[in-house]
């Protein structure tokens, strides 16, 4: 059964249930004439049953086993909600369900939301299978479905009913299992897209590590570097199936232009739910954020498939990637004696981490 008080952190949502606190949100999503949309099915229309609702009426889904109610929270407040019900668990099942308030529309909440929810669960082993329907013309709700990583399954002719009559409903899946190691994952925010490696990524790659004096100074993989390996990188090596979750992802601002730099989760330990992120950007990418943005984006992904903790290891003479750390929300924890390889020999490591729950980029 899923825990009441079952809370997810995406990049820029909060997923938690709804309680008595979220009065004034649920009150203005119904003056907006929203709550059909961003409110879960029963929720009151009139302001007089919004009481009732947020302490006994929202909650008898979960009361009744079959699934579980959450609020999508984002800096802005209420934008949303997303739903698990039909949950059978024996069979380790549950179907999907998501609004939101049409003021917050075309921002990527609810595949943002989806994602989160759904690798929470079945990483965790909690479901195997979830399951998405949505009207075969609901273009907008059929990108989400594969946006998240969904299957499209098949389709039920008239199975679906609106005010305007009966509507075809496509059937999408997500086994617990697909989609690892990340190979066509995607990650986006409001200003970039971290994607997998693509051929065309080389010589970028080439341009950004040739004769710049910070990537060759702290990464000993740019010495002597070409095109040759820019492309194994790019075709082979960044796309390396394996046991785990991390992966590697190009950096590339949403608005176009040259590939931004890249980020990896380097090493990962499920047994402790612990991981570790690096990442470099091109000299004609610096001074945008783009790092920090990046890496807090990577550990709230690694915090939605239920990491509990991700670190950073950085050069005591790296300044400028120990302020990327500090920006991103990570604490510095102490000194590693001679813990990284540099040109020249080898330096002392920083370490900075960030722990599930301490989101101060939220």
């Amino acid at each position: 059964m899923f825990d009441e008080q079952l809370t997810i952190t995406t990049e820029r949502l909060v997923l938690r249930p709804f309680g008595p606190r979220d009065v004034a949100e649920v009150r203005q999503v119904i003056a907006d004439g929203a709550h059909t949309t961003a409110l879960p099915p029963g929720a009151p229309g009139h302001a007089s049953g919004i009481g009732q609702w947020l302490s006994h009426g929202v909650h008898e889904l979960w009361r009744s086993g079959q699934g579980i109610h959450l609020a999508m929270f984002s800096s802005e407040g209420v934008v949303g909600s997303i739903s698990l019900f039909k949950a059978q668990w024996g069979a380790g099942t549950a179907e999907v369900g998501y609004g939101v308030h049409p003021a917050h529309r075309r921002r990527g909440y609810a595949t943002e939301a989806v994602r989160g929810l759904t690798s929470r669960l079945l990483g965790e082993g909690v479901l195997r299978r979830v399951e998405l329907r949505a009207n075969a013309d609901n273009v907008a709700s059929v990108r989400v479905a594969e946006k998240a990583g969904f299957t499209r399954e098949g389709l039920l002719r008239g199975a679906g009913f609106e005010d305007d009559g009966p509507h075809d409903l496509l059937v999408f899946g997500l086994l617990q299992g697909d989609g690892r190691p990340g190979l066509q994952r995607r990650i986006e925010s409001d200003r970039l897209v971290l994607r997998p490696f693509a051929r065309r990524d080389a010589f970028d790659i080439v341009d950004a590590v040739r004769d710049d004096p910070e990537i060759n100074r702290w990464m000993t993989w740019a010495a002597g570097y070409t095109l040759e390996r820019a492309l194994e990188w790019c075709t082979r090596l960044a796309h390396s199936a394996g046991p785990g979750y991390g992966g590697h992802f190009a950096i590339e601002p949403r608005d176009g232009g040259r590939l931004a730099g890249a980020i990896g989760v380097q090493r990962e330990d499920h047994e402790r739910g612990d991981a570790e992120l690096g990442y470099w950007l091109a000299p004609w990418a610096r001074g945008n954020g783009y790092a920090a943005e990046a890496t807090r984006m990577v550990a709230a992904y690694l915090f939605s498939l239920g990491f509990h903790r991700v670190h950073l290891l950085v050069a005591r003479g790296n300044l400028a990637s120990q302020a990327v750390a500090r920006r991103a929300g990570f604490i510095e924890e102490g000194i590693l004696r001679q813990a990284l390889p540099v040109a020249g020999g080898r330096a002392d490591a920083i370490i900075y981490s960030v722990l599930n729950g301490e989101i101060s980029w939220q």
